[in-house]
This record gives C-alpha cells, sequence and structure tokens, in this order.
C-alpha cells in the first residue's frame, strides 16, 4: 500500500512528521533539527510531534541513546506504529514520558548508579568518549507468579542503547538460590542487605594475579602447587 504524502495537511502533524521520517530520512538514518523545522515550517512545536512517536513504538534516538550524533543530530531507528492508519495516531494510555519528579524518585531509588553496569552520572567511561549521562528505562521482568512486568530502572546512556531487548529474570533468581545452601543464601542475603559485595582475599588475590605478567604468575602458580594442604 501506497504511503499519504506527508505534505498532505489533512493529516495531524504528528502523523505527517512520522511519514516524513520513513519517506524522507528512512530507518537508520539521521536527520537535525533544522531539517525537521525547514520540512514543517507552518508547525511551531514540530521537535515534540516527533518525541510523540515514541509513545507508538517509534524509536528515535538522541545523543542521550548514540553517542555517535552531534548533539543538533536524531537518528529514525525504528518505525513504530503506522499513526497514519485509522485508529493508530490515539495516544495510548501508558505513555511512555515520564515527570521529572518520577525520574527522579526511580534514580534515588538506584542510588544514582546505572543498574546494569554501575557507572554514576558524570563518571568517564573506561573506553572514553563522553562522560555517562543517566536516565530512567523500562524493562521487562519475568516474576515468580509467571507473568511479565514492565518496571523502572536506571541506566546510562551506552547501556540503554546495548540493553534494549534485555528481560529480566526474578523467577530464575529465585529458583537459583532455592539450590543453595542455607549458608549460601545468608551470605547472598548480606550482600542484598548491604547493597554491596566486598571481594574476599583470595579474590583480591586472585584479581591481582591476572595482572601480573606471564613469567611472575608462574612463578606464584608452582609455589602455590609446592605449598602444602
Amino acid at each position: 500500500m501506497a504511503l499519504p504524502s506527508w505534505q498532505d495537511k489533512k493529516f495531524g502533524s504528528k502523523v505527517r512528521a512520522g511519514l516524513w521520517l520513513v519517506a524522507v530520512v528512512g530507518e537508520g538514518e539521521t536527520f537535525t533539527k533544522g531539517e525537521l523545522r525547514a520540512a514543517f515550517p507552518d508547525v511551531a512545536q514540530i521537535d515534540r510531534r516527533v518525541r510523540d512517536l515514541r509513545d507508538h513504538g517509534w524509536q528515535i534516538d538522541t545523543r542521550r541513546e548514540d553517542e555517535s550524533l552531534h548533539l543538533d543530530e536524531q537518528r529514525f531507528v525504528k518505525k513504530g506504529a503506522e499513526v497514519w492508519l485509522p485508529g493508530q495516531a490515539k495516544s495510548p494510555k501508558e505513555k511512555s514520558g515520564l515527570t521529572a519528579a518520577q525520574r527522579t524518585k526511580v534514580m534515588m531509588a538506584d542510588s544514582f548508579l546505572c543498574r546494569s553496569c554501575g557507572i554514576g552520572a558524570g563518571e568517564p567511561f573506561a573506553g572514553g568518549g563522553q562522560d555517562a549521562q543517566l536516565d530512567v528505562a523500562r524493562r521487562p521482568v519475568l516474576m515468580p507468579d509467571g507473568t511479565a512486568k514492565t518496571l523502572l530502572v536506571t541506566e546510562c546512556n551506552r547501556c540503554r542503547v546495548g540493553g534494549r531487548e534485555r528481560q529480566a529474570d526474578a523467577a530464575g533468581m529465585i529458583s537459583a538460590l532455592e539450590r543453595f545452601s542455607p549458608l549460601e543464601r545468608e551470605v547472598f542475603a548480606g550482600w542484598l542487605d548491604a547493597g554491596r559485595r566486598d571481594p574476599s582475599p583470595m579474590e583480591r588475590l586472585w584479581g591481582e594475579w591476572r595482572t601480573l605478567p606471564e613469567e611472575a604468575r608462574t612463578v606464584v602458580r608452582e609455589a602455590v602447587r609446592g605449598m602444602g594442604n
């Protein structure tokens, strides 16, 4: 079926913006705010209409999600619902947008750390590039009763891009814990209560051994084997 024209003003600005992205930009390609506004000089808030498409499953990344983009660029990653079809442009009951208060509440609960890699806001990534930016993502979680529930979690801009299809499995984690010994569960519960896990002396030595040059690693390995039990 042929697409309607994005210049047809019988459609609302959100629908026209979606058609423009499909017909002019193309999935996987980038566009600038200047190009968007030039295409819709008669629409005062065309940027907002493009953001509204995310509520219909469209993926449109900014520099927050894709650090390869320039500040004025966005990437049209994936088309969602075909909002130009009857009934598809209606706003969903559960919108993806969060208020500033909701974002702050989630980040406070997550100690203002990315729950995927542990980095904090403004900290540099190990591989270089821009410093970490935190945002709130939706993550599907398999619950113990067998249902899937979408929950809010804090993630950095890199982990959000790499983990869009990630599903957490709380049910599987509980099942695995049931196979632990009582002592192992007690230790694990202590980590949960403290919100951290300090490495044991043996684990610290293991980490140090891995940093040694090959000859030194061999010396330590042979010394350990020569020690009595």
